[in-house]
C-alpha cells in the first residue's frame, strides 16, 4: 500500500515554491539516475519530476517515523504531508554538505514533536514496520531493548512486550525517545541521528545511554 497518495504527490507538487527558470532539461528516465543533491537542486529550481523522484525516495522512512510517534495512520499520513509540504517548500535552504534523507527526516520529526506538544499527546510506537505484509515481518522489524555493548539479545529477545515496552518508551523525554526510536527501530546510525536531532554527537550517546538506563529499569521485570 501506497502510504501517501497520488492525489497527496500532485498536491505537493502544486505547493513547491515559486519555480526558477531553467534552459537545461532532463527526460523524466534520467531522474531516478541522480543522487540526492541533484535532485534537491532541481527541485529547488520548480522541476517536479525531481520533486517526486525525491518524494518517492522518502515518503516510506518519513511515514514511518512518523506514525511510530503517533501510532495512527490516518494521523500519520496527514503529518508526512505536511512535512514534505513543508521540506519542499523550504528546499533551496538545504545545504548539499547535509544527507538528504537526514534533512528531511529532520523536518518531520521536528514537526511532529511540536504537533504532539501543542496537542499534549504523549504516545509511541514500537510495533514491527506499518510497510509489513506479514506478522513474521512485522516481528523483525518490533524494536528490541539493546545492552551497553549493543547485543540486544541480552536484555530482550523476540517477546511479547509490545505494550509495556511502549508504555515505557512514552514516558521518557521527548528527545530520548526519538533518538531511541531513529536508533534501534529506524536504525540510524549515531551521527545520522546527531544530524537529523541537530544536536552533538555526544549529546545523542548521552541521549540513548539515559533511555536504555530508565528503560531497563522500567522493564526490568521482563528480563526473567
Amino acid at each position: 500500500m501506497e502510504t501517501l497518495t497520488a492525489p497527496l504527490r500532485s498536491a505537493l507538487a502544486r505547493r513547491l515554491a515559486h519555480p526558477r527558470p531553467d534552459t537545461k532539461t532532463l527526460v523524466a528516465t534520467d531522474y531516478g539516475e541522480l543522487d540526492d543533491r541533484k535532485l534537491a537542486a532541481l527541485a529547488a529550481r520548480g522541476r517536479e519530476p525531481a520533486f517526486r523522484e525525491l518524494l518517492q525516495r522518502y515518503e516510506r522512512p518519513v511515514f514511518s517515523l512518523v506514525y511510530r510517534m503517533v501510532r495512527d495512520r490516518t494521523l500519520a499520513e496527514d503529518l508526512a504531508q505536511e512535512a514534505f509540504v513543508r521540506a519542499f517548500n523550504a528546499i533551496s535552504s538545504y545545504k548539499p554538505s547535509y544527507k538528504f534523507s537526514n534533512w528531511i527526516l529532520k523536518i518531520a520529526n521536528n514537526h511532529t514533536i511540536d504537533y504532539l506538544r501543542k496537542r499534549k499527546l504523549d504516545t509511541v510506537s514500537i510495533d514491527g514496520s506499518p510497510h509489513a505484509s506479514t506478522s513474521e515481518e512485522a516481528s523483525r522489524t518490533r524494536l528490541v531493548i539493546a545492552s551497553e555493548d549493543e547485543n540486544p539479545q541480552e536484555y530482550v529477545e523476540h517477546r511479547e512486550l509490545g505494550g509495556q515496552i511502549e508504555q515505557a518508551i512514552g514516558t521518557l523525554r521527548e528527545e530520548y525517545r526519538t533518538a531511541i526510536l531513529l536508533r534501534h527501530v529506524e536504525g540510524y546510525a549515531y551521527e545520522e541521528i546527531a544530524e537529523i536531532m541537530e544536536v552533538p554527537l555526544g549529546t545523542v550517546k548521552t541521549y540513548i545511554h539515559r533511555a536504555r538506563g530508565e528503560l531497563k529499569e522500567r522493564l526490568a521485570h521482563l528480563a526473567s
